[in-house]
């Protein structure tokens, strides 16, 4: 036998030893594995998640200045409850600006027992977004992943404080993405869930399964007058929270472009009679008086097809890119009037009424 061959013989067993090992030591894990894919009394839990997000959930309590009959001074009363959100290590806190909006003094109040006074660093009416920030040490965070787009049928968890009962988490699944026109401005871009939100939890978290932050809790539908809800929910993007959060951070307010218009999505049979898709224009309804869009020539019932060559999508694309663009910028607008496309310069100006796009 050459030595080849006798070199062979002998690794042979040693080679079938060593697969026998490997069996044994990660036979029983593999089982284990298996056995709790099959086991039904296993608990499906999302504990993991939330206890990566729950600690930065704050609660958020609100006091006013009242005049009292008896003293003729003025006592601060708890006027407001609602949650917030720590988003930033350096104290930074995100919640709905109707949360703390009459407020004349915040306290936050920590999950661990802590608890702060904070100041308001700015707010935007438009999307009912307040930032607020207090000073402590080692202050949970809150994972964030801007690289996450929310779908529909994402599950996500509500964290928030209803009626003062505590920390609270509620679950349900993305329902809808993109919900505009549910609020005063109409100009969030809402995303809709089924996760129970009382009173208190305005200004909470929307977590994915994950314990990333989704959104920031703002409100529930009401169909009616009576106050009942009807199990849909409400949430602001945190891909726009986060946007209009550095924009406080920066300037204390946020600064948008604007056309000086009033628009809105092109009806589709009005559409098929241009020969256009209703999804890719929108119709001018009102031009402000001296205004970008008054000063460009921009007239009523133009169509509005392209902003600086960018094709418009829909009404809400459209805003958010307007006001993306820095005012004083030069822009152009190609628009179908009577039939013929035209262009027309424009100079941006800043949006300063939820009106006023």
């Amino acid at each position: 036998m050459s030595f080849k061959s006798q070199f062979f013989y002998f690794l042979k067993p040693i080679f079938w030893g060593i697969i026998i090992a490997l069996v044994i030591m990660y036979g029983a894990k593999f089982t284990d594995v298996v056995g709790n894919l099959l086991d039904n009394d296993e608990v499906s839990s999302y504990s993991s998640a939330v206890k990566k997000a729950s600690p930065a959930v704050v609660n958020i309590y609100s006091q006013q200045y009242i005049d009292s009959s008896i003293d003729n001074k003025q006592h601060l009363q708890p006027t407001g409850l609602g949650s917030g959100i720590i988003v930033d290590s350096k104290g930074y806190i995100l919640t709905n600006f109707h949360v703390v909006s009459q407020a004349d003094q915040i306290l936050i109040a920590l999950q661990d027992g802590r608890l702060f006074s904070a100041k308001v660093v700015g707010s935007d009416l438009i999307t009912d977004l307040a930032v607020l920030q207090i000073e402590g040490n080692n202050l949970p965070v809150i994972p964030q992943n801007l690289e996450y787009s929310p779908r529909v049928g994402d599950v996500v968890l509500a964290i928030g404080n209803p009626y003062n009962l505590g920390q609270t988490i509620t679950q349900g699944i993305i329902s809808a993405t993109g919900r505009s026109g549910m609020s005063s401005s109409g100009r969030q871009d809402f995303l809709q869930t089924d996760a129970a939100i009382n009173e208190g939890n305005s200004g909470g978290a929307l977590i994915n399964s994950r314990g990333e932050l989704v959104g920031i809790n703002t409100s529930e539908f009401y169909a009616n007058t009576q106050s009942i809800s009807n199990g849909i929910s409400f949430a602001i993007p945190y891909q726009l929270s986060r946007r209009i959060m550095e924009s406080l951070i920066k300037d204390g307010r946020v600064i948008r472009g604007s056309l000086g218009l009033v628009a809105e999505n092109l009806d589709p049979l009005l559409a098929r009679l241009w020969g256009l898709k209703a999804q890719n224009s929108i119709i001018i309804k009102a031009v402000g008086k001296d205004g970008p869009a008054f000063t460009a020539g921009v007239q009523v019932n133009d169509i509005l097809l392209k902003i600086n060559n960018k094709a418009v999508e829909n009404l809400v694309t459209a805003l958010d890119y307007v006001a993306e663009i820095k005012p004083g910028t030069e822009t152009t607008l190609t628009l179908l009037r009577k039939g013929e496309e035209i262009k027309l310069p424009v100079i941006i100006g800043e949006l300063n009424s939820p009106t006023n796009q």
